[in-house]
């Protein structure tokens, strides 16, 4: 059985390989450009549908473990303060003219302003605080007002009948956007199995309801300087995948 609450920070951040925008991730959902499929020449013959075939799961693999490094920054960055070595790493990140290019150059320009001090503060105020956080990272409190509500208990049904359980010590409800993050990212790159449909199933059920307006809030928070610049970055990332989800699978 697999368990969440232990993500780790981020092995290497890097903007090679990201999705710069959901061309890529669309195609292969659609069946266009990046799907599969066999080839016919004029005079009958099949033509290269093994490589072809080949080439498709690769770039998807690709794709999905992209997707995964991205949802597992964004699960760090929710569940506790970057200590300065991600910092450190995180003001090296290389962007582009894509809307993610984008986002991840000011998310670099703000981490080397900010240094780690600062976005400790920041995390502290945006989500500990005296008494509470200026924000509420919950789906709960995001679907129905209050925390705990039954946003988390059928968050926690889906969890456990595709075999996820909480780790030790972690004392955070399911539904805190870190901890969402977290599973989105096991499913993208293939931690967490489940049958075919079932990330998108999650994606639709317990991430797209609410979490657009987590980050938006986010983005737009009193405390934020460094985590305004997460927040844009989910929320672009986050318009990606509601678009390539859209299509059939």
């Amino acid at each position: 059985m697999s368990s969440y609450g232990n993500a780790a920070d981020v092995s290497q951040v890097s903007r090679a390989g990201h999705p710069a925008d959901g061309s890529e991730h669309e195609a292969s959902a659609a069946g266009g450009p990046g799907s599969t499929g066999t080839t016919v020449d004029r005079s009958g013959n099949r033509g290269h549908a093994a490589d072809d075939s080949a080439d498709a799961r690769a770039t998807a693999d690709a794709l999905d473990y992209a997707r995964a490094q991205e949802y597992t920054l964004l699960a760090t960055l929710l569940s506790r303060a970057p200590d300065s070595d991600l910092i450190a790493r995180l003001a090296q990140l290389q962007g582009d003219a894509t809307p993610l290019g984008m986002a991840h150059s000011a998310l670099a320009e703000a981490a080397a302003r900010v240094g780690a001090d600062r976005a400790a503060q920041e995390y502290f105020d945006l989500f500990v605080g005296l008494g509470r956080g200026e924000l509420l990272p919950y789906a709960s409190y995001y679907l129905t007002g209050f925390v705990q509500g039954r946003p988390l208990a059928r968050l926690r049904e889906t969890l456990q009948s595709i075999g996820i359980e909480r780790a030790d010590g972690q004392a955070e409800p399911e539904d805190h956007a870190g901890i969402v993050f977290e599973i989105m990212a096991g499913l993208a790159g293939g931690g967490i199995a489940v049958p075919a449909g079932g990330e998108h199933d999650f994606f639709r059920n317990h991430v797209e309801p609410w979490i657009g307006r987590f980050l938006a809030d986010l983005e737009q928070a009193r405390a934020a300087d460094f985590y305004a610049r997460v927040g844009a970055l989910g929320r672009t990332f986050m318009a990606i995948e509601s678009e390539a989800f859209a299509f059939p699978t």
